[in-house]
């Protein structure tokens, strides 16, 4: 039987949701239900279907992207799963194709996601954008290089306090850094503040601090702790869910807070920023275990739209020729800087969209893609002048998976 895909009506998304959870080996709670269907409407998801029978899924949430110098409507794929039944049938490249389509017509102009296997998304034009980095730090080795000022205290809050002093905070952090994203009180109940059992995965409840700096309230961490031992001592671990500072005294009070809370061992940090304070201001950088991965990919569904949107640096204008598989109205020549837009200019340099999602928001500049072979460069000082045009002050950052 051929496999329709559609939007589901109001009463076929949990089951829907429940299919690509499957695919996961997980299962869809009451709790998961009553939080997504606050943020994921109908409209928004494709289901493919066999006979009556869902099979796959792809939904995409409602987001505002933060680019540089601004923020644009950004489509949030997530929910991406197709039965082990059903798979190798060409349902999840049906699945992208249309949703793209759907993006395109909802008039935002961008996409991302976080991959649940890397090697899937470049295919269907989704470039690498914001690396991540993963910490797994020796509490015991851990030492700062300078002291702190005494005007720096943490404390303890409770969710409801909480609820009031993170979202502020954040939006002040937000507005200036690439690849964040805006959140509404709803997507701070359901999603950020929120701590269902589910969620713990062995360790403890949600922990919440703020940083106080000259009395003022200037930082906020939300973790959790994994309780272990061995042979009567504890090697207990803790787990930052978020971390920022404002200022650098506070980014580095909120870490030594969670470096020396009694019976922890390590610090494992699953999303910390390519640019935290804390890689230089540590007496030994070995000891916080680094990694660096992937982390936020990002398509641009509205070239045009997207490269007028955004801030370029100083310098003349570099002509880029794009090409693009699944999204054909984006193939051509756009010029990038501050008269960005369509072109029938010669090109300077020409690449697939996929790369200039990873240029886009600063991850990477032209230089690199030039020495990695992923773009072309047509004329020669176009790959120096196209990376004067694109750079960011910090490398973006994605704080949350969606």
């Amino acid at each position: 039987m051929a496999i329709e895909i559609r939007p589901p009506v109001a009463d076929e998304l949990r089951p829907a949701m429940e299919a690509a959870e499957t695919a996961f080996g997980g299962e869809v709670t009451d709790e998961d239900w009553e939080r997504e269907r606050k943020i994921l409407p109908p409209e928004r998801a494709l289901v493919a279907y066999d006979g009556t029978r869902p099979v796959g899924l792809a939904a995409a949430y409602e987001l505002e992207l933060t680019i540089p110098g601004g923020q644009l409507p950004c489509a949030g794929v997530t929910w991406v799963g197709v039965l082990p039944s059903h798979r190798r049938r060409g349902i999840l490249r049906d699945f992208m194709t249309r949703q793209l389509a759907d993006v395109e017509s909802w008039g935002e102009p961008l996409a991302a996601l976080w991959a649940s296997e890397a090697a899937i998304y470049g295919r269907f034009g989704y470039g690498l954008a914001a690396p991540g980095m993963w910490m797994k730090s020796d509490s015991r080795r851990f030492a700062l290089r300078d002291d702190l000022p005494g005007d720096v205290a943490v404390r303890l809050v409770d969710v409801e306090e909480a609820k009031t002093l993170f979202p502020p905070l954040y939006e002040r952090v937000r507005t200036g850094r690439a690849g964040m994203l805006a959140r509404s009180e709803t997507w701070w109940t359901e999603l950020r503040l929120a701590d269902p059992e589910s969620w713990r995965r062995g360790s403890s409840r949600r922990f919440y601090a703020v940083v106080e700096r000259g009395g003022e309230v200037d930082g906020y961490a939300s973790y959790r702790v994994k309780d272990d031992w061995d042979d009567g001592f504890a090697k207990s671990q803790v787990q930052p869910v978020e971390v920022f500072g404002l200022s650098v005294e506070s980014e580095l009070a909120l870490w030594r807070f969670l470096h020396s809370i009694d019976l922890t061992a390590r610090v494992d940090a699953h999303r910390l920023d390519p640019a935290s304070r804390l890689l230089l201001n540590v007496r030994d950088p070995r000891a916080l275990g680094l990694r660096l991965g992937d982390a936020l990919w990002l398509r641009l569904v509205d070239v045009e739209r997207a490269l007028q949107a955004r801030s370029y640096g100083p310098g003349e204008s570099v002509v880029l020729e794009v090409t693009d598989e699944l999204c054909p109205w984006n193939a051509g020549r756009y010029r990038i800087g501050p008269d960005a837009g369509r072109t029938e200019d010669t090109a300077d340099i020409a690449l697939d969209v996929a790369d200039l999602a990873s240029v886009y928001l600063g991850a990477w500049d032209l230089h690199r893609l030039v020495h990695s072979g992923r773009a072309d460069e047509r004329v020669e000082g176009a790959a120096e002048a196209a990376t004067l045009l694109l750079r960011t002050n910090l490398p973006p950052f994605c704080p949350e998976v969606f």
